[in-house]
């Protein structure tokens, strides 16, 4: 079989006429769907035998890519490569609007929506669309009332894991948001924020009786 010169392309996709110096019939699948491998254990299936390998290091945890600085490991070279981007502080991946630099195309891809407005995911109940799959995915749980984070301490439940975190520092007494006046810790942004006006005498909007807010009274030394 001869051999295609360094650069030369004479393999052409008869249906979108991308060209290929080789492997257009492995271009092929991404048109007509096919995944001749499958994982034998989840049954998720691929256009290549690489990929399939790669994704079998998800049931064997086999990381053979090592952060040389934090020695974290990796199922996947391009993924290390991104990871010691955050020892080095390099972000590749800039906004064209106002400058903001990322360590991956798809941190990009995300933050531009805070500029276009778009919404790509939509919640087919309430219609309400969402930047993120992942905020979509929580904001489904209002919906059908599903608390998968829990309390270890007292066995609370949550629909968010930002909400536990919130949660747990009732517990720890964790001093995140301290008053800077009169020393009283609070366990949220918000609660302190409420606290404040107590200094300012700034009255916004009338609070509800109901309104519930979190102090935490550490002991004197």
């Amino acid at each position: 079989m001869e051999e295609t010169h360094a650069g030369e392309r004479p393999f052409t996709c008869e249906v979108c006429h991308k060209s290929f110096g080789k492997n257009v019939k492995l271009h092929m699948r991404i048109h007509t769907g096919e995944r001749p491998y499958s994982c034998k254990i989840c049954e998720k299936s691929f256009t290549q035998n690489s990929s399939l390998n790669v994704h079998m290091r998800i049931h064997t945890g086999e990381r053979p890519f090592t952060c040389k600085v934090c020695e974290k490991g990796f199922t996947k070279g391009s993924d290390l490569k991104t990871h010691t981007r955050t020892h080095t502080g390099e972000r590749p991946f800039s906004c064209d609007i106002c400058k903001k630099g990322f360590i991956h195309s798809g941190g990009l891809t995300l933050h531009m929506r805070t500029h276009t407005g778009e919404r790509p995911f939509t919640c087919k109940l309430c219609e309400k669309g969402f930047m993120q799959s992942s905020a979509l995915k929580a904001h489904m749980r209002t919906h059908t009332g599903e608390r998968p984070y829990t309390c270890e301490v007292c066995e609370k439940t949550f629909s968010q894991s930002t909400k536990l975190k919130a949660h747990i520092r009732t517990h720890t007494a964790e001093k995140l948001f301290p008053c800077e006046i009169c020393k009283k810790v609070f366990v949220s942004a918000r609660n302190l924020a409420y606290h404040m006006r107590t200094h300012t005498g700034e009255r916004p909007c009338q609070i509800s009786q109901n309104a519930s807010v979190t102090l935490i009274v550490l002991p004197t030394s």
